[in-house]
């Protein structure tokens, strides 16, 4: 008889089950580590929106606070203030979607919102909501208002 090398199929089988166990148990925890680099990208990107509002409306005070797509752009008018990244200015970054509202009807704006939500239940768990304030608050079912709990 001829001595065979290799593995046979039994140690093939063994080797793919205890792969497949560990990934069973890695995969979980690798979904739940992006869920939280995204919520605190989201909570670092509203931060980031405030300090652009309040360096805006001091840079430009006949305006006031500005819409998310007036803060970005090249910089040097009002329009295209060159306060924020595109990728943040265009409303989506790291599996979450931003809008800013001003609430104010007046020249200059006084009051704006920032909104930041998943955009689906694989990306993040909790919403976010800021106004001028700076404070920021969160909601884990619905859509953040200025009447939920601020980030401890």
């Amino acid at each position: 008889m001829r001595k065979q090398k290799g593995f046979s199929l039994i140690e093939l089988l063994i080797v793919v089950a205890i792969i497949l166990i560990i990934a069973a148990i890695a995969i979980p925890n690798l979904l739940r580590s992006r869920i939280a680099a995204n919520e605190a990208s989201a909570v670092g990107s509203i931060r980031t929106i405030n300090t652009a509002e309040v360096t805006y409306a001091s840079t430009y005070p006949d305006v006031g606070f500005a819409v998310l797509a007036s803060l970005g752009g090249a910089g040097g008018t009002s329009a295209n203030a060159g306060l924020l990244d595109s990728v943040l200015a265009s409303g989506t970054k790291s599996g979450y979607s931003f809008v800013v509202a001003n609430l104010s009807s007046t020249v200059p704006v006084t009051t704006y919102t920032v909104n930041g939500d998943p955009l689906n239940s694989q990306t993040g768990q909790r919403h976010f909501f800021s106004d001028q304030s700076g404070v920021i608050r969160y909601n884990t079912s619905a859509a953040a208002t200025g009447s939920d709990n601020p980030l401890q």
